[in-house]
């Protein structure tokens, strides 16, 4: 964590906090790998306390700028509430398209009117499990439930991304969790990225402090 995230949270919270989002993203893949049966690569998970004014910049930074990046959006609800953002940069489309075909049998699942619709799907589902099962996990430990909107599928345009945080308020801060993944066999590379609200730092403090408790 980055000095910024050092001011909000005790240096046992940190750790703490730290260890929570290594169990959960690595669930997340878990989940993922037993669902479409391919290894995936995980990073060291980085959190950062943003000032929601800044989350544009922060965005632009992370997000490469063109019409090809597909970015999910999918939002959670409860004491730990936000949005998951699955982002698949430039160039990993295709090779999202050819995992698809790996998984598709049968002519009639190939054919050109279906796909387009199939490829939506897809992207959905594996978002609908690395978001699912990494706040799900998260908030298991942490002994508290949310609720998900449907995920929503756009293409990356810097011009949108007021859109993922019109629902933040810009005096306010968020926690930006984020760990790069690789689907190895097929070369993938994106990255997955939950955004809580400021009402969220006060109770994940609270959470992470009496997680510490339980094991004292």
């Amino acid at each position: 964590m980055n000095s910024e995230t050092m001011g909000i949270f005790s240096e046992e919270e940190k750790e703490i906090l730290q260890e929570i989002m290594n169990i959960a993203f690595g669930n997340a893949t878990a989940d993922l790998a037993e669902a479409i049966d391919i290894f995936v690569v995980l990073s060291v998970p980085n959190i950062r306390v943003i000032n929601i004014g800044e989350l544009s910049e922060y965005l632009r930074a992370n997000i490469e700028d063109s019409s090809e990046t597909t970015i999910v959006d999918q939002k959670f609800q409860g004491d730990f509430s936000g949005s998951g953002f699955l982002v698949f940069p430039t160039g990993a489309k295709g090779n999202l398209i050819s995992l698809l075909e790996d998984e598709t049998v049968g002519a009639s699942q190939n054919s050109t009117e279906s796909k387009p619709i199939m490829e939506k799907e897809f992207i959905t589902e594996i978002s609908n499990i690395l978001i699912g099962a990494c706040v799900g996990k998260m908030t298991e430990l942490l002994n508290t439930f949310v609720t998900y909107s449907p995920p929503t599928i756009m293409q990356g345009n810097s011009n949108e991304y007021r859109f993922m945080i019109d629902n933040f308020d810009p005096k306010q801060s968020a926690i930006a969790m984020k760990t790069v993944f690789q689907f190895k066999q097929k070369n993938i590379e994106g990255f997955l990225l939950i955004l809580t609200d400021q009402m969220s730092i006060g109770w994940l403090r609270k959470s992470l402090n009496d997680f510490m408790k339980s094991y004292e």
